[in-house]
């Protein structure tokens, strides 16, 4: 009997929030009314600005402007309010409380929209326009008013360039699909908005091509953007790791980049990018393994060039990912493959060491990932000069005490260079490399063998919103070769990824440029 009552109490609670939150839901016709709604629903935080005034003959019509101070653009509300304080024609005119006539006559500002609902008035106050409100008017007006501090366009640090464009993307979602563009000025481009996260209330933009993106992975982005339901969202990677494919692989199937014209190429190839407000990191789908190797200087350098510096990209990716494992394997397993000189020099190196390899190796490493990472996060006067001297003085102080062989010094060393020729695969080539160091100390070369396979096998089943992972290698598709670990010359590369999108073709043939048969 108690239980039952209980539970009808607790409906006809919830009954009742339900119809307070339905009646919240729109504003009233009562101004003072309200602003009271409004400052109850944002409470009493010091940077609302709620400014009342009164506009017309006789000064009939009462109204109000909120907006939050530092989010909105101060010069562009004094454009809003001075012509309805000040102007003298207003002064004498009797203004109707029409929300219409505001609209049309009154306010002189590029973007404006009326609308009722208390939710959209709230979300647009949060995002940095100014909400008009009128006395006796049962809808207000939204007016677009940003101008927070905005970080100007410079070159990523992570993506330098020797030739090529000097500028990035940054936190400011406006002006990150005004540099795309400017790349792209085409009117099939196409921003769509989305906002995600139930207390950010982040603004999201995928990007594409309409008439060269594949519709069905637009479709795809839309569904996997809409299935997120979160508290916050507060930077790309939070969308990427709720959107890929592949969440318990140590491969990202979803690209990244700081860019812009890195994004416009992978745009015009017909991939779509996410841009998140708040983080200059834009996000491209699908990803393929062999973007890994590309650069956007590739395709302003000379093919022949281009492919060479591919190629030591690819060599520099297998170093970090196998010289650790193989100098153990050679060192404990396979010495007769070591040449006798060597052999007796790292012999005479490593005498008398009390760790055994795979122990040296696994430290040395740890050491070097430390220093690293302490790079990375000191300030940028001492973060290098920290690093480099750290790793001088730790490595000559561990060969020096007998704790490891200089080898193994060498080794580590020249694989935590090669770790950042192929910086998308950074994440994945550091994990596995110590898999493949820990099968290399118990098996051998068959331990190198079996980690290769099972990467390989594990590689060609990733897909990336329904693209192999590993295309066009495998599935071999040989018209897409023309831009993987060899460039060929841009009049030869005349169709786009065909497992990407249906539009393949992208510029006409018989292009090859040709000296001039008369002479000067």
């Amino acid at each position: 009997m108690f239980r039952f009552l209980f539970n009808k109490l607790k409906y006809l609670g919830l009954k009742s929030a339900n119809k307070t939150n339905q009646n919240n839901t729109v504003i009233t016709s009562n101004l003072k009314q309200n602003i009271a709604h409004f400052k109850n629903s944002l409470g009493d935080s010091n940077d609302i600005i709620i400014r009342e005034f009164k506009i017309g003959k006789k000064h009939n019509i009462d109204v109000a402007l909120i907006y939050i101070d530092g989010m909105a653009d101060d010069a562009l509300i004094t454009e809003v309010i001075k012509p309805l304080m000040y102007d003298i024609n207003l002064k004498n005119r009797r203004i109707q409380n029409n929300i219409d006539y505001f609209k049309n006559e009154l306010i002189a500002i590029g973007e404006i929209e009326t609308t009722n609902s208390s939710p959209q008035l709230l979300a647009a106050i949060l995002s940095g326009d100014t909400v008009l409100l009128i006395n006796n008017s049962k809808q207000a007006i939204i007016i677009d008013t940003k101008g927070w501090v905005n970080r100007n366009v410079e070159e990523p640090d992570t993506e330098r360039t020797v030739r090529g464009p000097r500028e990035g993307f940054t936190e400011t979602l406006r002006f990150n699909t005004t540099l795309l563009r400017r790349k792209i000025q085409n009117p099939n481009l196409v921003f769509e908005a989305f906002t995600i996260g139930k207390q950010t209330k982040t603004l999201i933009s995928i990007a594409y091509i309409k008439n060269i993106a594949n519709p069905k992975i637009v479709e795809e982005v839309k569904r996997r953007i809409e299935r997120i339901d979160t508290d916050a969202i507060l930077e790309s990677g939070y969308i990427e790791q709720f959107i890929e494919d592949a969440p318990l692989s140590v491969f990202s199937t979803v690209g990244n980049s700081e860019r812009p014209d890195k994004v416009a190429g992978k745009i015009l190839e017909g991939r779509v990018a996410i841009i998140v407000d708040g983080t200059p990191t834009v996000l491209t789908v699908p990803m393929l393994f062999i973007e890994g190797f590309q650069a956007p200087e590739d395709y302003y350098s000379r093919y022949s060039y281009a492919t060479l510096i591919r190629l030591v990209r690819l060599f520099g990716f297998l170093i970090a990912l196998l010289l650790p494992s193989i100098y153990i394997a050679l060192h404990s397993y396979h010495q007769e493959l070591v040449p006798t000189p060597l052999l007796k020099t790292m012999a005479t190196q490593t005498e008398g060491t009390p760790f055994p390899v795979v122990i040296e190796v696994i430290l040395m490493g740890f050491i070097f990932e430390v220093l690293r990472e302490a790079g990375v996060r000191l300030p940028n006067q001492i973060g290098p000069a920290i690093t480099i001297v750290g790793s001088l003085i730790i490595g000559d102080a561990a060969v020096q005490a007998g704790l490891v062989g200089a080898p193994v010094i060498i080794v580590i060393a020249l694989t935590t260079l090669t770790t950042f020729l192929a910086v998308p695969h950074i994440d994945a080539v550091t994990i596995l490399r110590y898999v493949l160091v820990l099968l290399a100390g118990l098996l051998g070369g068959i331990g190198i063998a079996v980690g290769v396979i099972a990467i390989v096998i594990h590689l060609s089943s990733l897909r990336s919103f329904g693209v192999p992972y590993l295309s066009p290698l495998a599935p071999l598709t040989p018209e897409g070769l023309q831009d993987t670990l060899v460039r060929f010359p841009p009049w030869l590369q005349l169709i786009r990824p065909k497992l990407i999108t249906d539009n393949e073709y992208k510029q006409s043939k018989k292009q090859k440029p040709r000296a001039s048969k008369h002479k000067h």
